[in-house]
């Protein structure tokens, strides 16, 4: 049984002993940005870029406005079609709106005093370590990064950002949801017993080829077109980290939230059977050993109609187990239940509580970026299993840091600057 005292009850507790995905030290409040003074706080609005235009791009750029409190001020996108049509939909005038690869660089020369990252997940590092260095606020989507020196500096970067009294969060949904708070945090307590074994998946089915968002027949038409590759970067190992990294991130997330542990190592395998383009692998198995030899067992599948769907996360201890599903349940058994309770319709809803959350940190000045650090770590450790069944065996956590292997993508010599 932990410490209660050692144990945050945001999940967030004890955090990795290297330096470079280690939080701020220290609590930070200050009064209001300047920037964002309007008489009174109640009547003050953050003025916003948008950058990444795509499907998801619109799609909280939509949650933003309704929150109220945000000013939709400018729009960055590799394609100008997609920039237009968001800043027709949300208001954006056409003067700040930027096109091509660096366009998000005039975005953050625009006035805006927040960024919410949707891009690509390849690029997130780069445009969240430029957005820091300008003094803007900084939300950012999952995965923070797709490789071990990206997930290095998003850590350097949220270091930064409390150094400068700027926000940093990283958006995942369920650390925003009261079930998977109080659950979390009653396994960390002891409410479970030691912890023994568990296991979490990421089953779906078919995303890329005819499901919400069918991009492999433009790959199909045009497969070695950069602008096509781009479009279709779900299907990119460089550019969206693979389906472990880029989705299965979820159930990996909840179970470092509930270990509080990096992995010591991981054993893998995979392969792709039902994607013709692109290069990700659509299913994952892998085992991993976390301290004091707690065995966590990893699937991820994206390859059908979504049979036995589910995006969950299951630890067991010597005293019971607590049990969550991304959309479903959340509940304790054993000689401490909880009922916990379904998380509804978790996606718009921990999306919407993030974006509120962020709203107040900004406008009351709460720089200590505690969504960094565990965030990180959870991305690293879905590289190293993506990485161990690359390999097709062990990968110990240690060895994934001394690689320090960055991806490179080929996509980006034929784009536009």
């Amino acid at each position: 049984m932990k410490d209660k005292k050692k144990t945050t009850e945001g999940g967030d507790g004890k955090i990795s002993r290297r330096d470079f995905i280690a939080g701020a030290a220290a609590t930070s409040f200050v009064l209001m940005k300047p920037s964002l003074v309007r008489g009174t706080e109640a009547n003050s609005k953050i003025k916003l870029g948008i950058i990444g235009c795509g499907m998801r791009g619109k799609w909280i750029t939509d949650l933003f406005q309704k929150h109220g409190k945000y000013e939709i001020f400018a729009a960055a996108d590799y394609f100008q079609d997609r920039v237009d049509e968001l800043g027709e939909q949300f208001g954006v005038d056409k003067s700040r709106r930027y096109a091509t690869l660096s366009g998000y660089k005039k975005l953050l020369d625009s006035g805006v005093d927040a960024v919410a990252i949707e891009s690509p997940p390849y690029f997130h590092p780069e445009q969240a370590a430029a957005a820091v260095d300008a003094g803007v606020d900084v939300m950012v989507a999952k995965p923070a990064a797709v490789d071990v020196p990206g997930c290095k500096l998003i850590g350097l970067s949220g270091k930064k950002a409390t150094a400068k009294k700027l926000v940093f969060y990283v958006d995942f949904q369920t650390r925003a949801n009261e079930f998977y708070r109080e659950a979390v945090k009653r396994a960390q307590y002891g409410d479970i017993g030691r912890l023994v074994c568990g296991e979490a998946s990421f089953k779906c089915g078919d995303v890329w080829k005819h499901g919400w968002n069918p991009v492999e027949p433009f790959l199909k038409e045009n497969p070695t077109d950069p602008e096509t590759r781009l479009k279709a970067w779900g299907m990119d190992k460089v550019l969206s980290g693979d389906i472990l990294v880029e989705q299965t991130i979820h159930a990996i997330d909840v179970a470092t939230w509930i270990l509080d542990a990096d992995p010591v190592s991981a054993y893998g395998s995979g392969g792709r059977k039902h994607y013709e383009y692109g290069d990700i692998w659509d299913y994952f198995s892998a085992i991993y050993h976390f301290p004091n030899n707690v065995l966590v067992n990893l699937i991820a599948k994206q390859c059908d109609g979504g049979h036995f769907g589910n995006i969950g996360c299951t630890m067991y201890g010597l005293d019971g187990a607590i049990d969550t599903r991304y959309g479903g349940k959340v509940s304790i058994l054993g000689s401490n239940p909880y009922k916990g309770g379904e998380t509804g319709n978790l996606y718009p809803e921990g999306t919407s509580a993030n974006i509120a959350t962020f709203y107040d940190h900004v406008t009351k000045g709460q720089f200590t970026n505690t969504t960094v650090a565990p965030s990180v770590r959870s991305n690293l450790a879905s590289i190293l299993a993506r990485d161990a069944a690359y390999k097709g065996g062990l990968l110990t956590y240690d060895e994934m840091l001394k690689a320090n292997e960055k991806l490179e993508s080929d996509v980006i010599k034929g784009l536009k600057a």
